[in-house]
C-alpha cells in the first residue's frame, strides 16, 4: 500500500478537478556548473557524462570554476523578483576531494554574497553521504541535493554496477531529508534489469520519500560504454519510444497526483551526445509525448469519477502544446472519452483542469 499522499481527482457535484502538472518547474533560472566524472568512484555501464554535458575534454575543478565565475560576473545581480540557482551537476559532488569541494562551496558563497545567485543545488550518489558532509552543504548554503538513485531495485542496481543496494538508496534519501536539505531523486527507466513494472515501483518508492522534485532519464546507449557492448552482444535491449511514453506517462500521472514536480522527462539535447548514440528511446518531443499520455490518463480518471458523458473540459493554457501528442496521434483517444475538440477549451488563468 502506498504511504505517500495522493491528491485524486476531486468531485464538486457537477464537475471534477484534477492536476496537470506545471508549465515549467522553476526554482529560478538555473546556472549549471558541470563536473563530469569528478568524484565518481567508477564509470557506470551506461555513463557518458563527457558527451552528455558537452565537456569532452576533462577539466579540473579550478578551471571549471574559473570559467563559471567569468560568466556569472558578467550577469546582472539578482533582483528581489528574480532568483538564480547555482547547480553543481555531473560527477559525484560529495565524493570530491575535500579541498576541491571546499573550492566549490567557497565559490557558491562568493556568488551569493555578490548577489549573482540566490539558491544552490548539487547532484551526488546515495552512498557518498555522511552527516559531516551534509552539514557542510547546509552551512555553505546548498538548498537541494539531487541523488542519482537510478533504481531502488537490487537486481537492476547490481546489473548496472551501481555499488549499493535498494535499501542503501533509500537510506541516502532519508539522510538528505534528515539533514534539513530538500531532496531530489533521479531515476533511470530502462536501465539493465529495469522493466516497466520495476520502474513504476521505483516511482512509488520515490514518492513515498517526499522529494521536492523528480527527474526521469530514459536509459540510452552511447558509444564507448559497457552498455554499448552489451547492446551489440544482444545481452541488453533498450526500451522502445512507445514503451517509454506509455510507462513514463503512467509515472508522471502518479507524480501529478502526489503534487511532486517532475523537472526532466528526457536527457537534454547535446550534439556530441546525440552523435554518440547508437540505440535507445530518443525522440525530439519525448517529454511532450509523455505529458500528453499522462494528461489523457488523468482525463480518463476524471471522466470515470464524473460518472456521465462529459460536456466540457477546461485545461490550463500550457496543455495546448502537447494535448494531442505527435501530429495529432491522440485525437481519436480523446474522442473515445467523449472529448472532441469542440468540448475542450483552454484557460490562461487556470491552474488545474476541470471536467464538467
Amino acid at each position: 500500500m502506498s504511504t505517500f499522499f495522493f491528491t485524486p481527482a476531486v468531485h464538486h457535484g457537477r464537475s471534477v478537478r484534477f492536476h496537470t502538472g506545471e508549465r515549467q518547474y522553476r526554482a529560478g533560472r538555473i546556472f549549471p556548473v558541470f563536473l563530469p566524472f569528478l568524484g565518481c568512484p567508477g564509470q557506470c555501464v551506461y555513463c557518458a557524462q563527457d558527451k552528455q554535458t558537452g565537456h569532452e575534454v576533462p577539466s579540473g575543478t579550478k578551471e571549471i570554476l574559473a570559467e563559471a565565475r567569468i560568466l556569472l560576473e558578467k550577469a546582472s545581480p539578482c533582483t528581489a523578483r528574480e532568483e538564480r540557482e547555482l547547480a553543481f551537476y555531473g560527477g559525484t559532488f560529495t565524493a570530491l576531494p575535500e579541498s576541491e569541494r571546499a573550492l566549490c562551496l567557497e565559490f557558491l558563497q562568493n556568488m551569493r554574497s555578490c548577489g549573482r545567485v540566490t539558491r544552490a543545488r548539487c547532484s551526488t550518489r546515495p552512498d557518498a553521504l555522511s552527516p559531516a558532509v551534509l552539514k557542510e552543504l547546509l552551512i555553505a548554503g546548498v538548498d537541494l541535493v539531487e541523488l542519482g538513485i537510478q533504481s531502488f531495485d537490487d537486481e537492476a542496481l547490481a546489473l548496472s554496477r551501481r555499488g549499493y543496494s535498494g535499501s542503501g538508496a533509500e537510506a541516502g534519501c532519508r539522510a538528505v531529508a534528515g539533514a534539513g536539505l530538500s531532496l531530489g531523486i533521479q531515476l533511470l527507466p530502462g536501465m539493465p534489469g529495469s522493466t516497466p513494472e520495476v520502474f513504476l515501483a521505483d516511482v512509488e518508492k520515490a514518492l513515498s520519500l517526499s522529494p521536492a522534485c523528480l527527474r526521469f532519464y530514459p536509459c540510452l546507449v552511447p558509444e564507448g560504454t559497457v552498455l554499448a557492448r552489451w547492446y551489440r552482444e544482444g545481452s541488453y535491449r533498450p526500451w522502445s519510444v512507445e514503451d517509454t511514453v506509455r510507462t513514463l506517462g503512467t509515472a508522471l500521472h502518479m507524480a501529478w497526483k502526489a503534487r511532486v514536480p517532475v523537472i526532466r522527462l528526457a536527457v537534454a539535447p547535446e550534439p556530441a551526445f546525440d552523435r554518440a548514440l547508437i540505440a535507445g528511446p530518443r525522440h525530439p518531443a519525448l517529454g511532450a509525448l509523455i505529458q500528453a499520455e499522462s494528461l489523457l490518463s488523468a482525463a480518463k480518471e476524471a471522466r470515470d469519477a464524473l460518472g456521465r458523458e462529459p460536456e466540457r473540459l477546461v485545461l490550463p493554457r500550457f496543455c495546448q502544446g502537447f494535448l494531442y501528442g505527435d501530429r495529432g496521434a491522440l485525437k481519436k483517444r480523446w474522442s473515445m472519452l467523449g472529448l472532441g475538440p469542440e468540448r475542450i477549451v483552454f484557460d490562461a488563468h487556470a491552474h488545474e483542469a476541470e471536467l464538467f
